[in-house]
């Protein structure tokens, strides 16, 4: 047998700090499998019955150089929350002192571009950023030395590594140009100090690691709000009397009493009474639902009409909501965090410049006739300079800054890398019906009339008996005499028929308005408008009969009416090579005539909340990268489990926290518009990676002296960092260059519409 047991870890930044903690924990004693999710800092551990415990696991996450923050449960907050609070603000202020710091650095490097420094002495003014580069470096920058120092005592290395040292050469060699001059002068090179450079690399990087946290924190989101819909107390039934207490207090075999406007407590069976019940939140269809003796009714559901009692069969953790929230912690955790392609590259790069640097100072000192100790450390350190990750540091950052600023001009929000690395290679788009590709609510689309009677008369019957209803039907029916200009008639005696409709006197004479048994249990000969009901059946429409006086006068049909949007989505997906699916849980008859009338060929229909997210799970399994596009509650799963979760901004928050991309406009135009914004941001990434290391890879070999031989070129210094600068720049610009990019795209989309 093997349980489960979910802890906290802080200071994990990347996916080689994940690898290391994983391992680490994989080797317990007892312990089958460590997951860690990155997003939330949480790691699921798999153990056996008979293992080393908790204080194991706290053990060897210290020996990893990571903080153990305590194991998590139902009854106790998250530890990670409080430390995640802390480690932003933190970051907040590193960043900010980082950016002061950087920019006055700069000031003193530059002396010499600005006439109110000229009065202070240089050296002055090279001991002071001496003094304020190491307070960025080692206060503003500290983590990125502890993360470099963890890497080292595990033999490997990783972003961390590159930052720290990028930034330590330029400021060791700033140092010694600092207080020992005649260092560079026996070597024949003018003293340059780079202390801008070294600061500046540290408030970049950090900038970056910034938003990763400010998009991590959003994650855990969707739980707290998951876990916010449960009410807190319930009415139960004890000794005869009703007593209320918490939902903690339940057990299962209770009798809980429900009464109108609330919220069902928990999980259970109805024994007594009716009701019509709003099950949107999980189901995430816009029909109430009518129950009675001997159905089911889930926690946080709410109770629409009539009062009930219920037996408690799902308490605490055996609730369906409580499922649900276990899928999208297991959803999440599911993903694999990024793997950056700056660690990838820094496992390799980092131990193959200090080879290439230590190589150089061993030639340089042994070779030459000339060779002197001066000349090969200047050499050594210059390959080291070179070396340094600005650009690196600003390639994600820069394109993701960009790409989300013209994402939220355009309504579309975009969490950051994970959706990133996977958007471009979708293969498949699958859809939630109700309220995604509909309205979300029911809408009267057909009126029949059986002879002898007109439209209006059936309308003015339906509406005087819904005008007091607060029934999503009666509302639709409401909408259409409105439209129409019918005055609804006076209506006496009414009387709401729970589950089946409603009666009352119009005009003086009884009238009915409900579902075919309604009409079968009164005596009314349904069977007139048998023909037109079942086609409209047949196109998934919802039937409500009107009569009066024994007389069926007609029915009126109400369908989930499709988004004005959502055709013209659909065919732009297809046109740029995507697959598009439905999954809905209404059932098969409406969610086939949906399908048809959007050109969808893959429908999967009655398809419960739960296993939403199965669906995309099979259909990953079938080999397709499938993005997720929803905004129920119930489809929080799906967009957890999905590669890439778009959420419907006009939906549930749940559902926009679980999510990748979120469309703050409720236009599914905005779907291939994010699809193909993600794509051109990634080629940006991509591109500004490559310009990240080229320079590195033609500079490194230069500064090494390649070219000396040859031509008896040796690269200075200062050109080392002019090179790196320029890094920057490229990078900076190819960012910018996005803007024209999606500018253009959205003229070209302007074009074709206008004609």
């Amino acid at each position: 047998m093997s349980d489960k047991v979910f802890i906290s870890v802080g200071g994990m930044t990347c996916a080689a700090c994940v690898r290391r903690v994983e391992n680490a924990l994989n080797q317990v004693e007892g312990v089958v499998e460590a997951n860690v999710n990155l997003a939330t800092s949480r790691v699921t551990v798999v153990h056996q019955d008979h293992w080393a415990g908790v204080p194991a696991l706290a053990r060897v996450v210290a020996e990893q150089g990571y903080e153990f923050l305590g194991e998590i449960s139902d009854a106790a907050a998250d530890p990670i929350e409080a430390a995640r609070i802390r480690d932003l603000r933190e970051l907040k202020l590193k960043v900010a002192c980082g950016a002061v710091l950087s920019v006055v650095i700069f000031f003193g490097s530059m002396q010499h571009w600005f006439g109110f420094l000229h009065a202070v002495p240089r050296q002055t003014m090279l001991a002071a950023m001496f003094v304020l580069t190491a307070l960025a470096l080692f206060w503003v920058g500290d983590r990125f030395f502890i993360g470099a120092w963890k890497a080292a005592k595990q033999k490997t290395s990783d972003m961390n590594t590159l930052v720290a040292v990028g930034a330590f050469s330029a400021y060791a060699y700033s140092s010694v140009a600092t207080f020992f001059p005649h260092f560079f002068g026996r070597a024949g090179i003018a003293p340059h100090v780079y202390y801008d450079g070294a600061a500046m690399i540290v408030t970049l990087v950090l900038l970056g690691r910034l938003l990763e946290a400010i998009s991590k924190g959003k994650t855990t989101q969707a739980i707290k709000k998951l876990i916010a819909l449960t009410p807190q107390t319930a009415r139960v039934i004890r000794d005869g009397a009703e007593v209320e207490m918490t939902i903690e207090a339940l057990q299962t075999g209770d009798e809980v009493v429900v009464r109108p406007g609330e919220k069902v407590p928990v999980d259970g069976l109805v024994l007594t009474g009716q009701s019509t019940l709003d099950e949107s939140m999980l189901t995430g269809e816009s029909m109430p639902v009518f129950r009675e003796a001997g159905q089911k009714v889930f926690a946080a559901t709410m109770n629409q009409t009539g009062s009930f009692t219920m037996r408690a069969t799902g308490v605490g953790a055996d609730t369906m909501l409580a499922h649900i929230i276990r899928m999208v912690e297991e959803a999440q955790g599911s993903k694999a965090p990024i793997q950056r392609l700056a660690d990838k590259v820094a496992s390799v790069f980092v131990p193959v410049v200090f080879l290439i640097a230590f190589l150089t100072f061993g030639v340089w000192y042994f070779v030459p006739a000339d060779a002197h100790f001066n000349r090969a450390l200047i050499n050594f350190v210059s390959v080291l300079v070179i070396a340094c990750p600005c650009a690196l540091g600003l390639a994600t950052p820069t394109a993701i800054i960009v790409g989300a600023g013209l994402g939220a001009q355009s309504g579309i929000l975009i969490k950051g890398g994970e959706a990133l690395e996977k958007i471009h290679k979708l293969t498949m788009i699958v859809f939630d019906k109700t309220g995604t590709l509909t309205r979300g609510e029911p809408e009267a689309t057909d009126v029949v009339c059986a002879a002898g009677f007109s439209e209006q008369q059936v309308l003015a019957v339906a509406a005087a008996l819904e005008k007091t209803s607060e029934h999503p039907l009666a509302k639709a029916i409401l909408a259409l005499a409105r439209h129409q200009n019918i005055l609804p008639p006076a209506v006496e005696r009414f009387e709401a028929l729970a589950g089946m409709g409603a009666r009352g006197f119009v005009d003086g004479k009884v009238a009915l308005a409900g579902n075919r048994f309604l009409m079968t249990n009164q005596g009314y000969p349904v069977d007139l408008l048998e023909g037109e009901a079942v086609q409209l059946a047949h196109q998934g429409k919802t039937i409500v009969y009107i009569a009066q006086e024994e007389k069926i006068m007609g029915l009126v049909a109400f369908a989930d009416a499709l988004k004005a949007s959502a055709k013209q989505a659909v065919e732009s997906l297809k046109r740029l090579g995507l697959k598009v699916a439905m999954v809905t849980g209404d059932n098969a008859g409406t969610a086939a005539s949906v399908g048809a009338q959007l050109g969808v060929e893959q429908v999967m229909a009655e398809v419960l909340p739960g296993e939403k997210a199965n669906a995309v799970k099979q259909l990953q399994a079938a080999g397709e990268i499938a993005a997720m596009v929803g905004d129920g509650i119930n489809d929080a799963p799906a967009l957890a489990a999905a590669d890439v979760g778009i959420a419907i901004g006009a939906g549930a928050d749940v559902a926009i926290e679980a999510a990748d991309i979120t469309l703050i406009r409720d236009d599914l135009n905005a779907v291939p518009d994010a699809i193909a914004l993600s794509a051109a941001t990634m080629r940006v990434i991509r591109q500004n990676l490559f310009w990240a290391f080229i320079y590195n890879i033609v500079g490194i070999p230069i500064a090494a002296g390649v070219l000396y031989p040859f031509f008896g070129i040796l690269l200075n210094p200062k050109y080392a960092a002019a090179a790196m600068a320029m890094s920057s720049v490229s990078v900076v610009s190819n960012s910018l260059r996005l803007k024209r990019v999606w500018a253009k795209r959205k003229n070209l989309k302007n074009e074709k519409q206008g004609a």
